[in-house]
């Protein structure tokens, strides 16, 4: 299962066809959600805000909260088969920067996300959160191997660009008329906000990365650093 927190998740999840479990919620958001929750096989319920924030823990007793039970998990193969413009997560662990980075890719028109095994969950509570439900709009796939990924998608005639500022790289800004002529797929790897991209996805980046900065500062967020490269690359 995973928890929609606030009305338009809970909304977001529910158009996007996820079957809720339960939504707790205040009268008014009761009201517009009742119909469509009852027809999916759920239950809505309705309490004080005081009770509310008892019952979630949170501090803000939100107009709304859903549990709903997980979609099908996507098939990476599948994905990448069908797209053109893919994000692959390496060892990005933390929820809110994940979240942030699948709403920046839906915003901006990418097709999918591939994430390995130590990657936050796209459908993790404070991820959802922070993509304002947009993560309903990006399908998003696990990968055991982010290196066979990468062999996978260089086959595939993927360009692999490797967002880093610790190596020799080009300014993103400048890669689309150089290094991704002709409408090529591409895929952007990033990693780890201390460690960067691993190894294994650095042997098989075609193209090395930076983001332009101001002396001194070393480095970018990593969900930053997303937002300006599906921006660039799109």
């Amino acid at each position: 299962m995973f928890i929609a927190e606030g009305d338009l998740v809970v909304r977001r999840a529910l158009e996007a066809g996820c079957k809720p479990d339960v939504v707790l919620c205040d009268p008014k958001c009761a009201h517009e959600f009742a119909d469509s929750v009852h027809q999916a096989g759920g239950t809505t319920l309705t309490a004080s805000a005081d009770i509310r924030r008892e019952v979630t823990g949170l501090g803000v007793p939100l107009d709304a909260i859903g549990v709903f039970l997980r979609p099908p998990t996507s098939d990476a193969q599948d994905l990448i088969n069908v797209s053109t413009r893919i994000i692959v997560l390496d060892c990005v662990d933390n929820p809110s920067n994940v979240g942030t980075i699948a709403r920046s890719a839906a915003a901006l028109d990418w097709n999918a996300l591939l994430l390995d095994s130590t990657s936050a969950d796209p459908l993790a509570r404070r991820a959802l959160r922070v993509s304002m439900g947009t993560t309903f709009k990006l399908p998003f796939a696990r990968v055991s191997d982010v290196g066979e990924t990468l062999q996978l998608l260089a086959a595939r005639g993927f360009s692999i660009v490797g967002m880093t500022p610790h190596h020799p790289t080009r300014d993103v800004a400048n890669l689309r008329e150089i290094e991704l002529a002709n409408n090529q797929p591409r895929a952007v790897v990033l990693g780890s906000e201390r460690q960067g991209l691993s190894d294994a996805a650095l042997e098989y980046c075609n193209v090395l990365a930076r983001v332009e900065m101001a002396d001194g500062i070393d480095s970018l967020n990593v969900a930053a650093a997303t937002a300006i490269a599906c921006y660039a690359l799109r």
